[in-house]
């Protein structure tokens, strides 16, 4: 129904921890599987891409536990030939640092997960920068070649924040 229908992907189909379960939609579609983007655990991934469980890695930056954890799964999945479209929910820094990932690697997929939920879904990401991080012209994203990620966080949200400190026993 999908392919009739003229989707081009099928993010996440089955439980992500059901990789037997993937494989199966994935070997069954003609069009592209994603997953991935809850997992968090390097040797999960590699299991992942070694069997060939989805067309497509979707590592999220922040749940694998930053950039270079990130470029492992991406240098993995270079090495099997798959591209890696990074999962990111929000219009927050995930996204910023995804779009910035998405410039410096060779194996970037065709896909940007681009959140288009608004302050109602998100309401602490409003007003997060003092300038918009990023464009979408035409479907194409552009960032910033401002230094650094190229943003700045707004001090009005900063002074809003909540802030809590962790004691160790």
């Amino acid at each position: 129904m999908l392919e009739d229908h003229g989707f081009t992907h099928y993010e996440e189909p089955c439980p992500y921890w059901e990789l037997e379960q993937t494989r199966q939609v994935t070997e069954a579609l003609d069009i592209d599987v994603t997953g991935g983007e809850q997992d968090c655990d390097l040797p999960t991934w590699r299991r992942m891409i070694d069997m060939r469980a989805v067309d497509i890695v979707q590592p999220d930056i922040l749940y694998l536990g930053g950039i270079a954890r990130t470029l492992r799964v991406v240098r993995m999945a270079e090495a099997a030939r798959l591209p890696v479209t990074p999962h990111c929910a929000n219009l927050s820094l995930v996204t910023l640092f995804t779009m910035h990932l998405l410039r410096a690697i060779p194996n970037a997929g065709k896909y940007l997960e681009f959140s288009i939920e608004g302050a109602d879904y998100y309401p602490w990401q409003e007003g997060l920068f003092t300038s918009d991080p990023y464009r979408i012209e035409d479907g194409h994203a552009t960032v910033s070649d401002a230094p650094g990620w190229g943003i700045e966080i707004a001090p009005e949200w900063l002074a809003r924040a909540g802030y809590s400190v962790s004691v160790a026993d």
